[in-house]
């Protein structure tokens, strides 16, 4: 599995309704893609979730690279950058993914990206990390919980979809849930 985002930093005077459209259109249209976990249409505006900027910020869990490779090589992905420029797609190898049948309810997502120490030891963080994730789902908290590493700047993601937005949302990037594409 890979995960993937990229986002758009929008101007402070943006009108974030042309976001909220784009996602109402456009987000049943990747429903049932090929090789798709799920795709979170994520959009936060400045001020809100403690957030510094206006963003669209995509999140994807793609079930093969396949998927990923045919979305960004394809018509939907062109309109994208056409309107809004061409991104840094930032992607994770997936440690861990949970999640619960109830995901279709999410409304909210959490984005951390931690760095990790040189020489860490990744078989255990990936075994730490894979035990809080699925913890986080079965306790019935979070509705997806993804854990990932990426070996080029040594960070890892841990992202989550909520029904309600947690309290510890301030001190990590929050978003709401504009539209969730399943398979």
């Amino acid at each position: 599995m890979i995960a993937m985002q990229y986002s758009f930093t929008l101007p402070a005077d943006f009108d974030m309704s042309v976001i909220d459209r784009r996602i109402r259109d456009k987000g049943p249209l990747l429903d049932g893609f090929p090789n798709l976990g799920f795709k979170a249409y994520l959009s936060v505006r400045q001020g809100e979730f403690a957030s510094r900027d206006n963003l669209y910020a995509p999140f994807y869990l793609w079930q093969k690279p396949e998927g990923a490779s045919d979305f960004l090589c394809g018509p939907a992905f062109q309109t994208l950058a056409g309107a809004f420029g061409w991104p840094q797609v930032k992607t994770w190898i997936v440690w861990q993914a949970n999640i619960s049948p109830d995901i279709a309810a999410a409304r909210f997502a959490t984005r951390e990206i931690l760095q990790m120490e040189p020489y860490a030891p990744l078989a255990d963080i990936r075994h730490a990390e894979s035990a809080e994730a699925e913890a986080e789902v079965r306790a019935g908290g979070a509705l997806a919980s993804i854990r990932g590493f990426e070996p080029t700047t040594w960070t890892r993601v841990r992202f989550r979809l909520w029904r309600e937005i947690p309290e510890s949302a301030e001190q990590m990037q929050a978003y709401r849930v504009g539209h969730l594409s399943l398979p």
